[in-house]
């Protein structure tokens, strides 16, 4: 199986539950059986929160740009990076390296779109709104974003997960900031953003949601399997 290099740390737990996930997906009679994945768990990439929305605060880029280049001499084929917002410094980690990069956004989109979903409730940063990391995967795929009119609180949430809160008082309340954006016209909610991932029993049967974590799974287990060209970007 090929090696999947994987910018972490952001944050930790995160990156933890995308191995935790990885791990699961495999039908694993041996340790040998398992994929590799080469984790870069840097907890010092730069707050995409503080730089994005706050305005503050040093450039992710160049952080994320040197891990690149760590997992490649370490001898990763493909690159992935479990969180949305870092996204919106993608082309920073495909500047640094040649190796594949399986974009998690472009996989949720596509999963997104096999399951006949096209008001999409984001359980997301403001950041993801605010750049518009989605916007040009929507667009393409006739999908529209519906955000929840309570940006503060989603905030408030992404935080308290971040400084290691206990999940059970935050998940009624990311419950209901997902029922105000199914009353808003959303069809199907997604978590796009990988803090949240964690809170996702709050959100009822899984017909009904998707994870961008899972797609991004998803992705790595085809790309480690050589079973499909599609998780590429």
């Amino acid at each position: 199986m090929r090696p999947v290099g994987i910018l972490g740390g952001m944050g930790p737990e995160a990156t933890i539950l995308l191995m935790q996930k990885v791990l699961e997906a495999v039908p694993a009679r041996d340790d040998a059986d398992h994929i590799p994945l080469i984790v870069h768990q840097n907890p010092q990439v730069p707050s995409r929160i503080s730089a994005l929305i706050d305005g503050a605060g040093d450039d992710p880029g160049p952080v994320l740009e040197r891990m690149t280049h760590d997992l490649e001499r370490a001898g990763a084929q493909a690159l992935a990076m479990p969180c949305n917002t870092a996204h919106h410094y993608a082309g920073a980690v495909r500047a640094a390296s040649d190796l594949p990069f399986l974009d998690m956004l472009a996989l949720t989109t596509a999963a997104l779109s096999a399951k006949g979903a096209r008001r999409i409730g984001m359980l997301a940063s403001p950041a993801v709104r605010q750049v518009g990391i989605f916007a040009p995967h929507f667009e393409s795929a006739g999908l529209v974003p519906v955000w929840t009119q309570d940006e503060a609180e989603m905030l408030a949430i992404i935080r308290s997960v971040k400084a290691g809160a206990q999940t059970g008082p935050l998940e009624p309340r990311l419950a209901a900031l997902a029922q105000g954006m199914l009353r808003d016209g959303a069809d199907h909610l997604l978590v796009a953003c990988t803090e949240l991932s964690l809170l996702t029993q709050a959100l009822g049967p899984a017909e009904g949601w998707t994870d961008s974590l899972d797609c991004l799974v998803t992705g790595i287990t085809v790309f480690a399997r050589g079973d499909d060209e599609a998780a590429l970007s």
